[in-house]
């Protein structure tokens, strides 16, 4: 039987690491994944925790010292080195981090999450390009208090900052949407096409009511999606966040009704049904202007086509007088 050999390892953030006695690589790498919750399937690969040399080798993992620590990286994980500040210093690692909240706040058992998340953004403020949605909108829903404190930045200077994260998170959404549309013009172009093939066929086909998706929840007061409402009532700038349908049932709904629906004053309500026709007419303008591309690009291809038959239809009789 192998000789046992005791090591750690943790996970790509390094938040979770636990002590092991395992007889092989092979084995390291099965009990980490269920450790870490991975899938028994899903590759994964094991490196140095402390310089993120790849280790493939059983007989040099033999050859490592006693408690080693390892990182577990799955699928598209990477190493990455300890950020370090100050010449170096270790307080800002992620297990020294832990230690100093509890010589802080005893009461306190864990670090919350979104700390991490903002001394990753002390450290370099670019990382906001590479964080995920989530982790943008948990730092806007911090207090502007609390992530000052975290950051040692002044509360005006967190205010703007939280604005910014606010645009980058409002700059994905418009993205998401043109995605969307483009995607909604795309499929209506494939339409007609198939519609003027087969007109008498596809015309039967295309009635029919459209249903709500299995699992959606309507506000049976309002006619309104749960999740239309959550976005009318707590996000900036929400007409950005909504589909072309639900822009057009806000709209349609008027001024009285949605004071009603949102208990908002009539000012607000009022502002809201601006943004809200505004952005729909911006989308509207969007899918005219590719229809307008479309239509020119095939008139262009159709006048194309006609000069050269044209030209051909010339050049025959040239040649026969000949």
């Amino acid at each position: 039987m192998a000789e046992l050999k005791p090591c750690k390892v943790c996970n790509f953030t390094r938040q979770k690491s636990y002590g092991l006695v395992v007889p092989s690589l092979d084995q390291l790498k099965i009990k980490g994944s269920e450790f870490f919750g991975f899938s028994a399937s899903a590759p994964v690969s094991v490196v140095l925790e402390d310089d993120g040399t790849i280790v493939e080798d059983e007989a040099y993992f033999l050859c490592l010292p006693l408690n080693t620590k390892f990182m577990l990286l799955h699928e598209k994980e990477t190493w990455s080195p300890v950020r370090r500040i100050d010449g170096g210093t270790a307080w800002m690692t992620r297990e020294s981090a832990l230690l100093e909240t509890d010589a802080v706040d005893g009461s306190s058992s864990e670090v919350e999450p979104w700390w991490f998340l903002a001394q990753q953004l002390k450290q370099d403020l670019a990382s906001i390009i590479l964080m995920s949605e989530a982790d943008l909108q948990t730092l806007v829903d911090i207090p502007c208090p609390q992530l000052a404190s975290a950051l040692s930045f002044s509360e005006k200077k967190v205010e703007n900052l939280q604005e910014t994260l606010q645009r980058v998170l409002d700059r994905r959404e418009e993205e998401r949407q043109s995605k969307e549309l483009l995607q909604l013009y795309l499929k209506a172009v494939e339409r007609e096409d198939r519609e003027q093939a087969e007109p008498s066929h596809l015309g039967q086909e295309g009635a029919g009511d459209i249903d709500l998706p299995d699992g959606i929840e309507v506000d049976s007061a309002s006619g309104f999606m749960t999740r239309t409402l959550m976005v009318l009532k707590g996000k900036t700038s929400p007409e950005t966040r909504l589909s072309n349908e639900e822009l057009q049932m806000v709209v349609s709904k008027g001024a009285m009704t949605m004071e009603q629906v949102l208990g908002w004053d009539g000012e607000r309500t009022s502002g809201l049904l601006q943004a809200c026709e505004a952005e729909l007419t911006r989308r509207l303008q969007q899918v005219q202007a590719m229809r307008s591309l479309s239509s020119l690009t095939q008139t262009d291809s159709s006048e194309q086509a006609d000069g050269e038959s044209t030209e051909d239809g010339h050049d025959t009789p040239a040649k026969r007088s000949k």
